[in-house]
Protein backbone atom coordinates (compact mmCIF):
# COMPACT_ATOMS: atom_id res chain seq x y z
CA UNK A 1 0.00 0.00 0.00
CA UNK A 2 1.25 3.54 -0.59
CA UNK A 3 2.24 5.62 2.20
CA UNK A 4 -0.22 8.60 2.48
CA UNK A 5 0.95 11.45 4.72
CA UNK A 6 -1.53 11.81 7.58
CA UNK A 7 -4.68 14.32 7.77
CA UNK A 8 -5.39 16.28 10.70
CA UNK A 9 -9.28 16.94 11.52
CA UNK A 10 -10.75 17.82 15.12
CA UNK A 11 -14.80 18.03 15.44
CA UNK A 12 -14.74 21.65 15.49
CA UNK A 13 -13.41 22.03 11.55
CA UNK A 14 -15.19 19.45 10.79
CA UNK A 15 -18.30 21.16 12.23
CA UNK A 16 -17.62 24.62 10.41
CA UNK A 17 -16.70 23.32 7.33
CA UNK A 18 -19.99 21.77 7.32
CA UNK A 19 -21.89 24.24 8.52
CA UNK A 20 -20.66 26.62 5.54
CA UNK A 21 -21.45 23.72 3.10
CA UNK A 22 -25.31 24.74 1.56
CA UNK A 23 -26.37 20.39 0.99
CA UNK A 24 -28.62 20.25 -1.52
CA UNK A 25 -31.75 17.56 -1.42
CA UNK A 26 -32.75 15.70 -4.37
CA UNK A 27 -37.18 14.86 -4.86
CA UNK A 28 -37.59 11.14 -4.21
CA UNK A 29 -39.60 11.15 -7.33
CA UNK A 30 -40.52 7.76 -7.20
CA UNK A 31 -37.65 6.41 -5.46
CA UNK A 32 -37.01 5.57 -1.64
CA UNK A 33 -35.20 7.32 0.80
CA UNK A 34 -31.63 6.23 2.21
CA UNK A 35 -28.95 7.44 4.67
CA UNK A 36 -25.19 6.56 5.35
CA UNK A 37 -22.94 7.36 7.87
CA UNK A 38 -19.81 8.79 7.45
CA UNK A 39 -18.18 8.35 10.58
CA UNK A 40 -14.85 10.31 11.49
CA UNK A 41 -13.10 7.71 14.44
CA UNK A 42 -9.83 8.80 15.84
CA UNK A 43 -7.54 6.46 16.11
CA UNK A 44 -4.23 7.47 17.93
CA UNK A 45 -3.33 10.85 16.39
CA UNK A 46 -4.75 10.05 13.49
CA UNK A 47 -8.41 10.02 12.23
CA UNK A 48 -10.40 7.82 10.06
CA UNK A 49 -13.12 6.55 8.56
CA UNK A 50 -15.22 3.46 8.70
CA UNK A 51 -15.61 1.80 5.16
CA UNK A 52 -17.50 -1.63 5.15
CA UNK A 53 -17.69 -5.11 2.59
CA UNK A 54 -20.98 -5.86 2.27
CA UNK A 55 -21.58 -9.47 3.37
CA UNK A 56 -21.60 -12.32 0.21
CA UNK A 57 -24.79 -13.44 0.78
CA UNK A 58 -27.40 -9.96 0.38
CA UNK A 59 -29.76 -9.83 -2.01
CA UNK A 60 -27.77 -6.42 -3.24
CA UNK A 61 -24.68 -4.97 -3.70
CA UNK A 62 -23.25 -8.15 -2.37
CA UNK A 63 -19.49 -7.56 -1.32
CA UNK A 64 -19.25 -4.38 -2.35
CA UNK A 65 -18.32 -1.51 0.17
CA UNK A 66 -20.06 0.65 1.25
CA UNK A 67 -20.68 2.97 4.27
CA UNK A 68 -23.05 2.16 6.79
CA UNK A 69 -26.70 2.72 6.17
CA UNK A 70 -30.01 1.50 4.44
CA UNK A 71 -33.44 3.03 3.90
CA UNK A 72 -35.22 5.25 6.29
CA UNK A 73 -37.98 3.66 8.25
CA UNK A 74 -41.49 5.32 8.42
CA UNK A 75 -40.99 8.07 10.27
CA UNK A 76 -37.44 8.84 10.03
CA UNK A 77 -35.46 11.58 8.84
CA UNK A 78 -32.11 10.79 7.63
CA UNK A 79 -30.29 11.21 10.31
CA UNK A 80 -31.91 9.08 12.70
CA UNK A 81 -31.97 6.33 9.62
CA UNK A 82 -27.93 6.93 9.75
CA UNK A 83 -28.01 6.40 13.44
CA UNK A 84 -29.71 3.62 13.84
CA UNK A 85 -28.20 1.70 10.67
CA UNK A 86 -24.93 2.54 12.36
CA UNK A 87 -25.73 0.50 15.39
CA UNK A 88 -27.49 -2.34 13.39
CA UNK A 89 -24.39 -2.87 11.44
CA UNK A 90 -21.36 -1.90 13.71
CA UNK A 91 -22.81 -2.11 17.07
CA UNK A 92 -22.18 1.54 17.30
CA UNK A 93 -24.82 3.58 19.52
CA UNK A 94 -23.92 7.62 19.09
CA UNK A 95 -26.30 10.31 20.09
CA UNK A 96 -27.97 12.76 17.68
CA UNK A 97 -25.35 15.49 19.13
CA UNK A 98 -22.19 13.48 17.27
CA UNK A 99 -23.80 14.74 13.81
CA UNK A 100 -22.09 17.10 12.29
CA UNK A 101 -24.04 17.75 9.27
CA UNK A 102 -25.00 16.57 5.87
CA UNK A 103 -23.36 16.31 2.71
CA UNK A 104 -25.25 16.53 -0.83
CA UNK A 105 -28.10 13.72 -1.79
CA UNK A 106 -27.06 11.67 -3.96
CA UNK A 107 -29.78 9.48 -6.32
CA UNK A 108 -28.90 5.96 -7.25
CA UNK A 109 -29.23 4.08 -9.90
CA UNK A 110 -30.97 1.16 -8.16
CA UNK A 111 -33.87 3.45 -7.22
CA UNK A 112 -32.49 5.55 -3.71
CA UNK A 113 -31.79 8.82 -2.59
CA UNK A 114 -29.25 8.41 -0.23
CA UNK A 115 -28.36 11.71 2.29
CA UNK A 116 -25.15 11.33 3.48
CA UNK A 117 -24.68 11.96 7.15
CA UNK A 118 -21.23 13.16 9.06
CA UNK A 119 -20.82 12.67 12.56
CA UNK A 120 -17.82 12.63 15.08
CA UNK A 121 -17.67 9.21 16.73
CA UNK A 122 -14.49 10.02 18.55
CA UNK A 123 -12.01 7.41 19.89
CA UNK A 124 -12.71 4.03 17.98
CA UNK A 125 -15.25 1.89 20.44
CA UNK A 126 -15.23 -1.89 19.93
CA UNK A 127 -17.13 -2.69 17.08
CA UNK A 128 -19.79 -5.91 16.64
CA UNK A 129 -20.84 -6.02 12.83
CA UNK A 130 -23.67 -7.67 12.15
CA UNK A 131 -21.93 -10.36 10.14
CA UNK A 132 -25.47 -11.22 7.92
CA UNK A 133 -24.97 -7.53 6.45
CA UNK A 134 -21.01 -6.77 7.20
CA UNK A 135 -18.15 -8.92 5.95
CA UNK A 136 -15.41 -6.70 7.10
CA UNK A 137 -14.97 -3.22 8.28
CA UNK A 138 -12.01 -1.10 7.32
CA UNK A 139 -10.82 2.22 9.52
CA UNK A 140 -9.86 4.58 6.10
CA UNK A 141 -7.31 7.14 7.79
CA UNK A 142 -8.21 10.28 5.90
CA UNK A 143 -4.58 10.45 4.44
CA UNK A 144 -5.59 7.57 2.76
CA UNK A 145 -9.10 8.68 2.27
CA UNK A 146 -8.09 12.12 0.39
CA UNK A 147 -6.93 10.73 -2.79
CA UNK A 148 -7.42 12.20 -6.47
CA UNK A 149 -10.42 10.38 -8.42
CA UNK A 150 -10.18 8.95 -11.13
CA UNK A 151 -13.03 9.73 -14.02
CA UNK A 152 -13.79 7.12 -16.48
CA UNK A 153 -16.21 7.11 -19.53
CA UNK A 154 -18.85 4.13 -20.46
CA UNK A 155 -20.87 3.26 -22.99
CA UNK A 156 -24.49 3.48 -21.19
CA UNK A 157 -23.97 7.11 -19.91
CA UNK A 158 -22.86 10.54 -20.58
CA UNK A 159 -21.69 11.49 -17.37
CA UNK A 160 -18.53 10.39 -15.62
CA UNK A 161 -18.01 7.27 -13.95
CA UNK A 162 -15.93 8.48 -10.40
CA UNK A 163 -13.69 5.70 -9.31
CA UNK A 164 -11.40 6.62 -6.01
CA UNK A 165 -8.35 4.62 -5.52
CA UNK A 166 -8.74 2.92 -1.41
CA UNK A 167 -7.90 -0.09 0.24
CA UNK A 168 -5.89 -1.34 -2.68
CA UNK A 169 -8.33 -1.38 -4.96
CA UNK A 170 -11.13 1.25 -6.39
CA UNK A 171 -14.00 2.17 -4.52
CA UNK A 172 -16.98 2.94 -6.74
CA UNK A 173 -20.42 5.34 -6.99
CA UNK A 174 -22.29 5.94 -4.83
CA UNK A 175 -19.75 5.34 -1.95
CA UNK A 176 -16.54 7.02 -3.87
CA UNK A 177 -18.90 9.88 -4.89
CA UNK A 178 -20.09 10.79 -1.01
CA UNK A 179 -16.26 9.93 -0.49
CA UNK A 180 -15.25 12.05 -2.48
CA UNK A 181 -17.36 15.13 -1.72
CA UNK A 182 -16.78 14.20 1.85
CA UNK A 183 -12.76 14.88 1.62
CA UNK A 184 -13.56 17.94 -0.69
CA UNK A 185 -15.58 19.63 1.62
CA UNK A 186 -14.75 18.26 5.46
CA UNK A 187 -11.04 17.83 4.60
CA UNK A 188 -10.31 20.96 2.21
CA UNK A 189 -13.38 23.59 2.70
CA UNK A 190 -14.09 23.00 -1.45
CA UNK A 191 -18.26 23.16 -1.82
CA UNK A 192 -17.98 20.55 -4.76
CA UNK A 193 -21.03 18.64 -6.29
CA UNK A 194 -21.01 15.21 -7.04
CA UNK A 195 -25.07 14.21 -8.13
CA UNK A 196 -23.58 13.79 -11.25
CA UNK A 197 -21.22 11.43 -11.60
CA UNK A 198 -22.32 8.27 -12.20
CA UNK A 199 -22.24 4.50 -10.73
CA UNK A 200 -21.04 1.85 -12.70
CA UNK A 201 -22.97 -0.56 -14.74
CA UNK A 202 -22.87 -3.30 -12.39
CA UNK A 203 -24.03 -1.16 -9.43
CA UNK A 204 -27.28 -0.05 -11.53
CA UNK A 205 -29.16 -3.14 -10.41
Amino acid sequence: MAEHAPTALDRRAAAARLARFASRRIPLDGRRAAAVAVTLVTDGDDVGVWVTRRAPTLRAHAGQFALPGGRLDPGEDAVRAALRELNEELGVALPADGVLGLLDDYATRSGYVITPVVAWVGEQPALAPNTAEVARVHLVPLGELDVPPRFVRIAESDRPVIQLPVLDTLLHAPTAAVLHQFCEVVLHDRPTRVAHLEQPVFAWR
